[in-house]
């Protein structure tokens, strides 16, 4: 078994684990941080957002010999200050994009690029977008995500409970902010395809969440009835069962998704598929983060205020003084719990160990007292 495989069987069994529930506010801290850093970037540059949605002209052109360097400049003279974005295209030819370009002027503007770039007017295909379109589009994004979060946290709601939707629908703002900010600080132009990457990120973002909800439910079951363990422990020894597999699929997920925004984008320049790209990439990033960093945390942070869990943080407590004063080094060893907490949830995080063997298992497995006669 590799190192990876071998160190996720650990981190399962509960020999091995890292307490990110009693560093949250180490991970709250980090994530304040980079959320103002995103909003702060929004406010000063905000979004730069592409001819769908701004309206304007595209022009592309056939093969020619113009750099696109040299195109960007004829167009910039030809609009006269309007923002422009030019792409190169298979066999030479090129897409020069001029926002907020009305029709009238649209057609001086072909002209000029069309003397400048060496080509026919005629050749020159120009398409005009009214940004009408591209309301249209953010006004039906913004209408999905607002239904897609109401049934998240109805369904987290009944399917766990109040505090897991409201720690999961916490974490997906968290994504869809820090997505949005890194947008405004790079950039890139805010495309249908980037609108469409949003909403995909918010999938991918919960999917970690709920696997560690899930498996938190089970061993919290009947929790109250015990006095080894508290609800914090035991969400953390689920977030660190599932830890492995959260990274490997947020690995897998990343690799094709880098390509396309790092080779594709960048070395090979296809512009156009940075848009949504960009927003995958930083979105799953962010998915991954939350989910391990924000949710889980949040989710032992609100338990914990619960009266029942609070009440039984003080029995754990007291037990673990008691039986240190009286020199045990197991306090849960003599714990009178009717079901076997070791496999639904785990000894502390940061306890390196092999698990208590219950003494049942054990019975008749004595070393032999001699040869037999």
């Amino acid at each position: 078994m590799s190192r990876l495989g071998t160190l996720g069987a650990r981190l399962y069994r509960g020999e091995v684990g890292y307490d990110f529930v009693a560093k949250r506010m180490i991970w709250y801290g980090i994530s304040i941080l980079i959320t103002i850093t995103a909003v702060v970037g929004l406010a000063v540059r905000g979004l730069n957002m592409g001819i769908e949605f701004s309206g304007g002209a595209v022009f592309t052109t056939p093969s020619t010999k113009v750099s696109s360097t040299d195109a960007r400049q004829a167009a910039e003279e030809a609009a006269g200050g309007h923002t422009v974005v030019v792409q190169e295209l298979g066999r030479g030819g090129l897409r020069i994009q001029i926002s907020e370009l009305g029709t009238k002027e649209a057609l001086p503007v072909q002209e000029k690029l069309a003397e400048e770039l060496g080509v026919k007017t005629n050749k020159i295909d120009t398409q005009l977008v009214g940004p009408s379109w591209g309301e249209q589009i953010a006004s039906k994004a913004w209408q999905g995500l607002a239904i897609f979060m109401v049934l998240v946290v109805i369904y987290l709601a009944i399917a766990f409970e109040w505090r897991m939707a409201l720690a999961a629908l916490i974490a997906l703002i968290h994504d869809l902010t820090i997505t949005v900010g890194v947008y405004a600080l790079v950039g890139f132009e805010v495309t249908p395809g980037t609108v469409i990457g949003l909403l995909t990120i918010l999938g991918y973002s919960l999917y970690d969440t709920v696997v560690v909800f899930d498996g938190l439910k089970e061993a919290s079951k009947d929790l109250t009835k015990q006095t080894r363990f508290t609800y914090s422990e035991v969400a953390n020894r689920s977030l660190n069962s599932t830890l492995v597999r959260s990274i490997n699929t947020t690995v897998v997920a990343l690799l094709p998704v880098g390509a396309l925004l790092f080779i594709g984008g960048g070395a090979l320049g296809a512009g156009m598929l940075n848009d949504i790209s960009l927003a995958l990439f930083v979105g799953l990033a962010a998915g991954a983060y939350s989910s391990i960093f924000i949710a889980t945390p949040l989710v032992a942070d609100l338990k914990e205020r619960d009266p029942k869990m609070k009440a039984l943080a003080q029995r754990v407590k007291a037990k673990r003084a008691a039986a240190a004063k009286a020199g045990n080094a197991d306090p849960a060893a003599e714990d009178g719990d009717p079901r076997d907490l070791e496999d639904a949830a785990a000894a502390p995080a940061g306890v390196v160990g092999q698990r208590r063997q219950p003494a049942s298992r054990n019975r008749g497995r004595g070393r032999p007292s001699g040869k037999r006669r």
